[in-house]
C-alpha cells in the first residue's frame, strides 16, 4: 500500500524540493512497503518515494530537463537516503 510520507527522510525530501523549486503542488509519496525485503530496502521504512511536483519553473522543459532539476534538489538524498526515486513532474496546466 501507498501511503503519504511523514518520517524524516519525507520531511526532508518537501524541504528540499519546496525550497529548490516552489511548487504549486507536491506529493511526497513513501512506497518503502512495497519493497520490504527487496534490494534496496535498508529497514527504515523510507527508502523508496514517488514525488509528484508541479511547478512554473517546469514551463518549456522536456521530461527529462525536470527530472534533472528534481534529482539535483536531491543530490545529497539520492546519496545517502533514498535508494529509488519515481518523479512525475509538470507545468501549471498540464
Amino acid at each position: 500500500m501507498t501511503s503519504p510520507a511523514t518520517g524524516p527522510v519525507a520531511a526532508a525530501i518537501t524541504a528540499q524540493l519546496t525550497a529548490a523549486l516552489a511548487p504549486s503542488h507536491l506529493e511526497v509519496i513513501n512506497d518503502s512497503a512495497h519493497h520490504a525485503g527487496h534490494m534496496g530496502d535498508d529497514g527504515s521504512g523510507e527508502s523508496h518515494f514517488t514525488v509528484v511536483v508541479e511547478t512554473p519553473a517546469f514551463i518549456g522543459l522536456s521530461r527529462v530537463q525536470r527530472q534533472r532539476l528534481v534529482n539535483n534538489a536531491l543530490s545529497e538524498l539520492l546519496q545517502t537516503s533514498i535508494h529509488a526515486l519515481a518523479i512525475k513532474a509538470r507545468a501549471p496546466g498540464e
